[in-house]
């Protein structure tokens, strides 16, 4: 502990003398605690969220200055019992923050990010967010193992609670760079890139799938393909319980069109209950959401919460059971600050 500060750090960490040069990734490790050099710094035991300013920290024998260290606590269940679903040009950080607003319980979702934007966008334009969104998952659409792989150990090292894999998105772009629903018909492919993602990182990797694809809609093929995930480490699954039309329907025909189904949600459940599994599709009542909550282990709702954010009150309220609710005006007066 060569820097008067990381000696302040480390006192306040009670880390003795643990210094782990790894190739610039973990600097620092306790038991409880391990800075990375991406900026994070794990509290592994007390779930707690603090910032720190002018940490300086040794990376390769080098003391170097970062201006935000976080503490995220890694070991807590995340609780998916609602969440909002991933929608492009709509869930960006500015959107997951005002949500959050309205909601501390909800579990949020990034807008679907690419494997090769991630890998070779600009990082902090595309991935960063506010910690007041965590809980917070990031989507990522691709089917290059390897980039999987690559874009979930960037997720961990973010701070990203979760990251989940998109299996469900019809559009054509989609479906032309061999990602979302039309991944569907590959299940062993699925598999190996969930198995990719595992290996590579620490968070839990979740998928979002469509009920089947074109003519396909059966109970049998939708589960052999969510046993397959499972059996490389996949336990929780977002269902939207509706089939994907890959030709001759908009992404916005493919949201309305195709009839739903949650009978086949709720079976996947009866028959699978060692696995979380989380409904999604036409969901905007608090009654529905009950109804459902009573036969599956969360609920995702999508473009209700857009339309009207402030639903989100009611949500806390009757699922959460949050006393204090903040007004309109107050949740408008903290986004203008913010």
């Amino acid at each position: 502990l060569k820097d008067e500060n990381i000696q302040i750090l480390a006192e306040k960490l009670e880390i003795k003398n643990d210094i782990v040069n790894a190739s610039g990734e973990v600097i620092v490790y306790s038991p409880n605690y391990y800075i990375t050099a991406n900026r994070l710094i794990y509290d592994k035991v007390n779930g707690k969220l603090e910032l720190f300013d002018d940490v300086n920290i040794i990376k390769n024998n080098e003391v170097v200055s970062y201006s935000q260290y976080i503490f995220i606590d890694i070991k807590k269940d995340i609780n998916r019992k609602i969440s909002v679903a991933p929608m492009m040009d709509c869930t960006d950080r500015h959107d997951r923050y005002f949500l959050r607003l309205m909601s501390k319980n909800v579990m949020l979702y990034s807008e679907m990010v690419a494997t090769k934007s991630a890998i070779h966008g600009d990082r902090k334009k595309i991935l960063s967010y506010s910690p007041e969104e965590k809980p917070l998952a990031l989507q990522v659409g691709g089917s290059d193992k390897a980039e999987l792989a690559e874009v979930a150990k960037i997720a961990e090292d973010m701070g990203y609670d979760e990251i989940n894999i998109n299996l469900g998105c019809p559009s054509k772009k989609v479906q032309k760079n061999m990602f979302g629903a039309c991944l569907m018909k590959e299940p062993d492919l699925v598999a190996e890139c969930i198995d990719s993602m595992v290996n590579a990182c620490k968070i839990p990797v979740t998928a979002k799938t469509r009920i089947g694809f074109d003519d396909t809609e059966e109970f049998d093929y939708l589960n052999n393909f969510i046993l397959k995930m499972k059996g490389v480490g996949c336990s929780t699954f977002i269902l939207h319980a509706r089939k994907a039309i890959l030709t001759g329907m908009s992404p916005k025909q493919n949201l309305n069109i195709p009839k739903l189904n949650y009978g086949m949600v709720y079976k996947v459940k009866k028959e699978n209950p060692d696995l979380e599994i989380i409904i999604n599709g036409g969901i905007s009542k608090i009654d529905e959401i009950k109804n459902h909550l009573s036969l599956c282990d969360g609920v995702m709702i999508g473009r209700s919460i857009y339309q009207n954010p402030y639903s989100l009150v009611e949500i806390e309220k009757e699922i959460f059971g949050t006393k204090e609710q903040p007004t309109r005006e107050e949740v408008a007066e903290k986004l203008i600050e913010y």
